[in-house]
Formats: structure tokens, sequence, C-alpha cells
């Protein structure tokens, strides 16, 4: 069985109007995100993982949307993007997140990412067999 994984982080579409996310990402824009999630994904299935996607807003309804995510089924990891991580502004997000994830997914491996273009070599930290042969 392929291992199954969650993906979570920011809406693009949110990004570049948040003040916080521009502050903290300057160089980062909504396409860049868009762009960086897809390759993330389509490598990782390639690598063959099982992955979900959850966007988030900037809180009023991120944890909510989040644990809804988790609950729909078992996760062997859960990436929680940088954009939330790195934020100051979002650190009682990244917080509930983790402490969500805790709660329901306690099985799950945890891995951080610092970009859009990192994620896989986050993944494969916590899941070393899932590394391309060379």
């Amino acid at each position: 069985m392929s291992p199954s994984m969650l993906t979570v982080g920011l809406d693009p579409a949110l990004v570049d109007d948040a003040p916080s996310s521009r502050a903290a990402f300057p160089e980062i824009d909504a396409e860049a995100v868009r762009a960086g999630v897809a390759a993330g994904r389509a490598r990782l299935e390639e690598l063959g993982f099982t992955v979900d996607v959850c966007l988030l807003d900037y809180g009023r309804t991120a944890e909510a949307v989040y644990r809804a995510a988790l609950s729909r089924k078992d996760y062997d990891i859960v990436m929680i993007g940088a954009g939330v991580r790195l934020d100051p502004a979002l650190t009682p997000l990244f917080e509930a997140l983790v402490d969500a994830t805790h709660e329901l997914a306690p099985g799950a491996k945890l891995c951080f990412n610092v970009s859009p273009s990192t994620t896989v070599e986050a993944v494969q930290r916590w899941w070393p067999e899932r590394k391309p042969l060379v």
C-alpha cells in the first residue's frame, strides 16, 4: 500500500494580498506557490505516495479545515508548509496545526519544508525508503 501524505499550507490565492506573507516571503508569489505545490505533489506521486493537499486561510477557518482533512483518512506523513511556520504572524495557527496533528493523526510523521520547492526533500528525511534509486 502507498504511504499517504497530507501537505498543508496557505491557499496561494491569498498569498499575494497578505501583508505578513509578503513581509516574510517577499520573493514568493501565488504563482510560485502553485507551481511548487504541483511539482512537489507530482514528484511525490512518482515516488509512490498518495498525496492530498489541504489549503488554509489565515486563521478564521484554518484549524477547522485542517481538522476535517485529517479526519478523512489515516495519514502516514503530514507536511506543514513554510508559509504557515515561518511567518511570525501565523505562529498561533502553526501551534494549532501541530496540536491537531498530535490529536487526530498521532502516528503520522511530521515534516517541514522551507519553500514549495523543498517539499520532496522534507518528506524524504522522514521516509527515506522513498528516495529515488540512482
